[in-house]
């Protein structure tokens, strides 16, 4: 920025080390925990010299870090304290905690999970919730949504993040609003007849809408597979839940969705990308 007039040296301040004055000696070196100091000027200054404050440019006078009295100085004298007032346009550096948030004026929520953007909002920090459950035994009729037979992986090796999805008569409840990506795999046989799996969406914990379908077609062979996959805008865990669903199921050995309480072949995943 532009000053009227000459533009102020910066500085902050600073006491001066403790001087011992020497027996006829008039200049001493100014030091700030054992490094020098430079004044701007011997007028930003604070001179006190045997309980008496001294006049600058009078009674000393600066150059760089160096105070030179107006006069030796002799044994007795008592240099009592420098102190350095620097500029006050200059607030130096803060000591350590504190800057508050509310100095930054700062939004969003402070925790674990966030981190403190550019524009001074909180933000997640990754990803806070990776969740993913499995079909525990073999599907060979319809299941609208599937209910039973589910659990939460946990064979060895296997790992989630985060707060578990939570699940009632298939229903699945998000454990905190964001933006999800919801997944679901199956594998099984339609050697005779085949089947449609679906996810389902309510976003008012009410009515189901079928938002994914993947179908195995009749005579597909066995060890048929399918992946289908949505992003979900969980602004309301009470009212924003999906299920899952598997339709047009003949019955019998050869149409089935496979189940194990050990291996994956159908799961359920679903991953927190970030905030709604």
């Amino acid at each position: 920025m532009s000053y009227i007039g000459t533009a102020p040296t910066i500085g902050n301040f600073q006491v001066c080390d403790a001087i011992s004055v020497v027996n006829g000696q008039a200049s001493y070196t100014m030091q700030v925990s054992g490094v020098n100091a430079t004044p701007q000027s011997a007028n930003h200054m604070l001179v006190s010299l045997n309980g008496i404050l001294q006049a600058p440019n009078s009674s000393f006078t600066v150059s760089g870090s160096t105070i030179t009295f107006a006069s030796n100085l002799v044994t007795g004298d008592v240099i009592d304290f420098i102190q350095i007032l620097g500029d006050v346009l200059d607030l130096g550096v803060p000591s350590d905690n504190t800057v508050s948030l509310a100095k930054l004026t700062a939004t969003g929520t402070k925790d674990a999970t966030t981190f403190l953007r550019g524009d001074n909002t909180f933000a997640g920090a990754g990803i806070t919730v990776a969740d993913q459950w499995r079909l525990t035994a073999n599907l060979n009729s319809n299941a609208d949504p599937i209910s039973s037979n589910l659990e939460r992986i946990d064979t060895t090796g296997q790992g989630t993040i985060g707060t578990a999805m939570s699940v009632s008569s298939g229903t699945f409840t998000f454990p905190s609003t964001g933006i999800y990506l919801v997944r679901f795999n199956f594998t099984g046989d339609a050697f005779t007849d085949g089947f449609n799996t679906n996810i389902e969406l309510t976003t008012n914990n009410s009515t189901y809408v079928e938002i994914t379908q993947t179908s195995a077609g009749d005579s597909s062979g066995y060890n048929v597979s399918g992946t289908q996959e949505t992003f979900i805008d969980v602004t309301d865990t009470s009212n924003v839940k999906v299920r899952f669903k598997a339709t047009s199921m003949a019955g019998g050995p050869d149409t089935v969705i496979y189940g194990s309480t050990s291996l994956n072949y159908t799961t359920f995943t679903f991953i927190r990308l970030g905030d709604t």
